[in-house]
C-alpha cells in the first residue's frame, strides 16, 4: 500500500537580506508565488517573529513548508546574520514554524536558483557576449553585502554554488584605485571586496575619493551619491558612481574566470537595478574585458542586470521544487 505524503501546500519562501526581509506564499503546485512583501529586519527580533507578522497582514493560512534564504553563510544550527542583528537556532525556528520541511539557504544561492526561470523581460544586458549552452553561470550583487554565486549544470539541470565569495580581498585595477585600496585600509584590517562594493562602501568610497583629491564634502547616504552621480550634478558624486562601476567589472571579471562561467555573469543586489541605463554607458563592461590575454575570453561572456522584482522568492520556491521531487510529490 503506497505511503500517503502530507500536503507540501501552501509554502512558504522569504528573502533575508541584511535590510529587508521579503516573504511570499505559493499556495498550491503550479501557482506562481503570491502576497509578497518586504518588511524591515530592524523591526523584528528574528525571523519567526517576522513571519507572524506577515501572516498577520495577509490573512494567509499557515505554511506547511518553508524555505528562507538568509544573507549569510549557513553552518550548523545557530545562524548569525552578517550585516543585522538577527541570530537563531535553525531547530527552533522550524519548532516554532511548525512545517514539516524548513529549507534554510544562503540568499545568493536562492537567488542563482530562479535564473533558469527568469524572462527575457526581466533582464537588462550590459555589453556583448552569447551564453554559452551547458556552461556554468555567474551571479553577483552589491546590495547590503556583497552576494556571490553561481550554477554548475549537471545531467538534470544545474547545481548551485554555496560560498560567501563577497569577501574575497579587494583587488586594485590600477594606481588609483590602488591609492583608494590604502586609504580605505586604514578603517579595516582586512578590505574585503564587500567593503566598498556595497551600499556602506559607496559611502566609503566617496570618503576615500574625497580625502585622495584633497576637496572637502558633505556627508551623503548611498542613495544620494548615486542620485548626484547618475544625474551628473555632483562631479565627487560621478566619480564616486564610476569607481564603484569600474571595480564591480572588476570583481565580476574574476568571478567569470574562477567559474569558467561561459554561460553568462547576471548581477543581482539592491544597488545596480536602481541605476538603470546609466550602468550601461558605466565603465563596468569595459572593465569586465580588461584581462590582458583574457580579454576576448571575457568578451565573449554576456553580461545581464536582474530587473525582476522578486527573484530570490522565486529561487527558494524553486528550491522547495527539488525538495518535492525527492519526496514523490
Amino acid at each position: 500500500m503506497p505511503i500517503s505524503l502530507p500536503d507540501s501546500y501552501p509554502r512558504l519562501v522569504g528573502d533575508i537580506g541584511g535590510t529587508n526581509a521579503r516573504f511570499a506564499m505559493q499556495l498550491s503546485k503550479g501557482s506562481p508565488i503570491s502576497e509578497p512583501i518586504a518588511l524591515p529586519c530592524s523591526e523584528f527580533p528574528g525571523p519567526a517573529e517576522a513571519i507572524q507578522k506577515y501572516l498577520e497582514l495577509t490573512g494567509l493560512p499557515k505554511p506547511n513548508w518553508a524555505a528562507l534564504a538568509f544573507a549569510t553563510a549557513i553552518s550548523g544550527d545557530i545562524l548569525a546574520m552578517t550585516n543585522n542583528h538577527w541570530k537563531f537556532s535553525i531547530r527552533e525556528l522550524g519548532n516554532k514554524l511548525a512545517v514539516s520541511n524548513l529549507r534554510i539557504l544562503n540568499d545568493f544561492t536562492a537567488l542563482a536558483l530562479s535564473l533558469p526561470v527568469l524572462r527575457t523581460e526581466d533582464l537588462m544586458t550590459v555589453g556583448t557576449g552569447s551564453p554559452m549552452s551547458g556552461k556554468a553561470i555567474g551571479l553577483i550583487g552589491p546590495g547590503t553585502g556583497l552576494g556571490v554565486s553561481g550554477l554548475f549544470p549537471n545531467p538534470l539541470g544545474f547545481t548551485p554554488i554555496e560560498g560567501e565569495g563577497g569577501h574575497m580581498t579587494m583587488p586594485a585595477f590600477n594606481e588609483r584605485e590602488a591609492e583608494l585600496i590604502r586609504l580605505a585600509k586604514k578603517r579595516f584590517s582586512h578590505l574585503s571586496a564587500e567593503r566598498l562594493l556595497t551600499g556602506s562602501g559607496l559611502s566609503l568610497l566617496y570618503e576615500v575619493i574625497a580625502e585622495a583629491n584633497g576637496v572637502s564634502h558633505q556627508s551623503l547616504p548611498a542613495h544620494e551619491i548615486s542620485q548626484r552621480g547618475v544625474e551628473g550634478t555632483c562631479p565627487l558624486c560621478k566619480e564616486t558612481i564610476d569607481t564603484f562601476c569600474a571595480m564591480l567589472g572588476t570583481v565580476a571579471a574574476d568571478v567569470a574566470l574562477v567559474l569558467g562561467a561561459r554561460g553568462g555573469i547576471y548581477i543581482g543586489g539592491g544597488i545596480i537595478p536602481k541605476l538603470g541605463d546609466y550602468f550601461v554607458t558605466s565603465p563596468f563592461r569595459t572593465r569586465f574585458e580588461e584581462k590582458g590575454r583574457f580579454s576576448s575570453y571575457l568578451a565573449n561572456i554576456p553580461t545581464w542586470v536582474i530587473r525582476a522584482p522578486w527573484p530570490g522568492l522565486m529561487g527558494a520556491a524553486n528550491s522547495l521544487d527539488d525538495d518535492a521531487k525527492q519526496h514523490g510529490l
